[in-house]
């Protein structure tokens, strides 16, 4: 079950299946040499990360990416990084910032890589890091359920520079790890609005201008 969850939610978040299109047990079944039911403890796993979605008439398909009402998910999630990452400044332990420059170190190196993927879950479990060294386990889950949420919308936002991301993103990082160590809530709250609406804006004009709007809606 592992390898078949492991490759669908890779081709899932690279856009390879786009949003929409149709998932068929049988035609994954042959693909992989299986029987069925590893196929469907695959595709229930990615249900539960809303990654894929029965429909009534019980065919499966490729989650729809909502572009349409995209606003409150945007403030939602530039929210939960100033929160988290002020908290953070606040509440972190020395043992928090090991684990939080451990996460950025490999967010660096995907980077420098041009990988996709590995940025969009290092980059997640950066911010978790930062969120959990805040002590508050609800604000935590909530940011959590918005970065999974959000992980095909980081694949396009990353698409837009051709998965060449520029230095600023990792050096932004890096002042967000200053000013938390540094106790500067302040200085924690500001710069993780503007890392996070910097990323708003980019997919906010990307959407705008018409990039892979032939993905569903």
């Amino acid at each position: 079950m592992r390898i078949v969850y492991d490759v669908l939610r890779d081709e899932i978040l690279s856009l390879d299946l786009p949003p929409g299109s149709a998932i068929d047990e049988a035609g994954l079944a042959e693909r992989f040499g299986m029987s069925r039911t590893p196929i469907r403890e695959a595709l229930v796993r990615l249900a539960g990360e809303g990654l894929i979605e029965t429909l009534p008439n019980r065919s499966t398909i490729v989650s729809p990416l909502d572009f349409l009402n995209m606003r409150p998910y945007f403030d939602a999630l530039v929210l939960m990084y100033r929160v988290t990452t002020k908290l953070a400044a606040q509440r972190h332990r020395a043992a928090d910032l090991e684990v939080i420059h451990a996460w950025q170190a490999e967010f660096a190196a995907a980077v420098q890589a041009q990988d996709a993927l590995a940025m969009i879950a290092t980059n997640a479990a950066f911010h978790l890091a930062v969120a959990e060294a805040g002590r508050n386990p609800y604000f935590t889950a909530l940011f959590k359920r918005l970065l999974d949420e959000g992980r095909r919308i980081l694949r396009l936002y990353y698409q837009s520079y051709d998965d060449q991301l520029p230095q600023r993103f990792v050096d932004e990082h890096d002042a967000i790890i200053a000013a938390v160590a540094a106790r500067n809530g302040a200085e924690a709250d500001q710069l993780a609005r503007v890392h996070g609406e910097q990323v708003v804006d980019q997919v906010q004009m990307l959407l705008a201008g018409g990039m892979r709007l032939d993905l569903a809606l």
